[in-house]
């Protein structure tokens, strides 16, 4: 018997799937985690990136956002959203965008929106940030989730990310895969 938690547990397998050469575009809390988890054991060279415009960041705290001050205090260096979004992002430099989910379907598809009807839900929820521009333009989407029934669903309630099949029925055959969908066992 351990003393892990499964979130604890599902942090440190997504971690261990990432590499030293990797240019990962961080989502807060479980990926940020990870990703801090890997560049201070077995991936030090890992440039981290975060939607605020931070590249190659090594908080000495996790951060509680991406405004968070810490983000910029370590920084290589800062530039501006677009610039971010526009050159670094959709210009094909990440190789894995890292996302949390509240849902996912078996499609790939990603809500971080609300759950149940958008204009009387049930759960609001942060929203997509970058989310759906990371899930789009990066090399490989790690997902970090808790497996629970209302989370892994047949049809999500509101599409914030594409998924893979969205994709294809667009007349886009070579899309990115996803490479790792880390999963914790919750009770229900």
């Amino acid at each position: 018997m351990t003393n892990f938690t499964p979130t604890e547990m599902m942090t440190i397998a997504a971690a261990r799937a990432l590499s030293n050469d990797d240019v990962c575009f961080v989502g807060i809390g479980a990926p940020s985690a990870a990703c801090n988890v890997a560049r201070l054991t077995h991936a030090p060279d890992i440039t981290l990136i975060y939607e605020s415009g931070t590249i190659g960041t090594a908080p000495e705290v996790l951060p509680l956002s991406i405004g968070d001050g810490e983000l910029c205090e370590t920084a290589l260096c800062t530039v501006s959203v677009p610039e971010m979004f526009r050159y670094w992002l959709m210009g094909g430099r990440i190789s894995i965008g890292f996302l949390g989910a509240a849902q996912l379907d078996r499609f790939g598809n990603i809500n971080t929106t609300v759950i149940g009807d958008y204009t009387h839900p049930k759960v609001r929820l942060p929203g997509g940030g970058g989310a759906p521009e990371i899930a789009t333009s990066c090399g490989e989407i790690f997902i970090t989730l808790k497996q629970a029934t209302r989370s892994m669903v047949e049809k999500i309630d509101f599409y914030t990310s594409f998924g893979y099949k969205v994709y294809e029925r667009m007349g886009y055959r070579e899309i990115y895969q996803y490479a790792l969908l880390v999963v914790t066992a919750t009770k229900r």
